[in-house]
């Protein structure tokens, strides 16, 4: 067969061999040259060759040669003879390999610099959205935000809420003459399709407790009527609030009134305010209700809002 160039040598090679120098109880020697493993050696103790091998008379990797039992200075010889050498590491060229010469989850996280991962390498459809959440996020459900620049995890229950969360009224049931605090005869409206949302207010002899902390709009609504011939007819009411569960101070006041245009008259009055709502069991409110007409009765009815409060809680405080 032709070659160009010098043709290879096929004939008169030799194998190195290295003597070692027994040292009693060592069962470890350094090769002169670095091997794959124990096949790449022949080991011969005594005149005898050694079976290579786990659990046999030798091991090697690298330079270092492993004997199943030490040796004895003086009554044993040994020396190998390298069969092949390892005689230096081939780097793969640049940019040589390619996708299909990698196995796959080959590249873990630890072969990942830090930061090396940026948007420009992230597809557009990393949250892929392929599972669907059809229903309000449990509260250990979690979000992705950026904090100053730094992306964090949240639970919802942290960032929940904004949604109205709490709505009720309650209403005067029966009529009476005069002026007074609502303490006896309150409901909350119940005529069908009138409802509440929540947990709703509660109260006892008047006295509204909130169920949960937050800001509150509070409304009240009082309407008089009457049929004498006075010349001036005033009514009106008040919202009292305390936030000691005892002492009451007045948050909102407002009157209305009309002159003698006949025996009949009616007079409705709307009073409001705001409340931040920080402590259920001493921020409370009552209601009262006034009038400076004799003869003029506060308007209640138990399937008709006449004089009623209402109760919405717009934002957590």
């Amino acid at each position: 067969m032709g070659y160009l160039g010098n043709a290879p040598a096929r004939s008169f090679i030799s194998f190195e061999r290295q003597v070692f120098t027994i040292v009693n109880s060592q069962t470890a020697y350094t090769l002169s040259h670095s091997v794959t493993n124990e096949n790449d050696i022949r080991l011969v103790v005594n005149n005898i060759v050694q079976e290579p091998g786990s659990g046999k008379a030798y091991t090697a990797s690298g330079t270092t040669l492993t004997l199943s039992a030490a040796l004895v200075n003086g009554t044993d010889e040994m020396y190998c003879v390298f069969l092949g050498r390892a005689v230096g590491t081939v780097n793969a060229p640049a940019g040589s390999v390619s996708t299909s010469q990698l196995a796959g989850d080959a590249v873990t996280e630890a072969k990942i610099a830090d930061g090396a991962v940026e948007s420009e390498h992230l597809n557009n459809n990393v949250i892929s959205g392929q599972t669907e959440l059809a229903a309000e996020p449990a509260d250990t459900d979690e979000f992705l935000i950026s904090d100053a620049g730094t992306i964090k995890r949240i639970d919802y229950s942290h960032i929940k809420g904004g949604g109205v969360t709490e709505i009720d009224q309650w209403r005067l049931t029966t009529s009476f003459d005069g002026s007074s605090y609502l303490t006896t005869n309150l409901e909350r409206v119940d005529t069908a399709p009138q409802g509440y949302l929540g947990t709703g207010m509660s109260q006892s002899s008047g006295v509204f407790t909130f169920p949960s902390t937050g800001h509150w709009f509070v409304k009240f609504n009082i309407n008089y009527f009457g049929n004498s011939d006075g010349d001036i007819r005033q009514a009106g009411g008040t919202i009292d609030a305390t936030t000691n569960n005892s002492s009451y101070a007045q948050l909102a006041e407002g009157f209305n009134g009309c002159n003698n245009h006949g025996a009949n008259y009616s007079m409705c009055t709307e009073i409001s305010t705001i409340l931040d709502i920080t402590d259920t069991a001493n921020q409370k409110v009552k209601f009262q209700v006034y009038t400076t007409t004799s003869g003029a009765t506060c308007s209640g009815d138990s399937a008709n809002n006449r004089t009623f409060m209402t109760f919405f809680k717009f934002a957590d405080t």
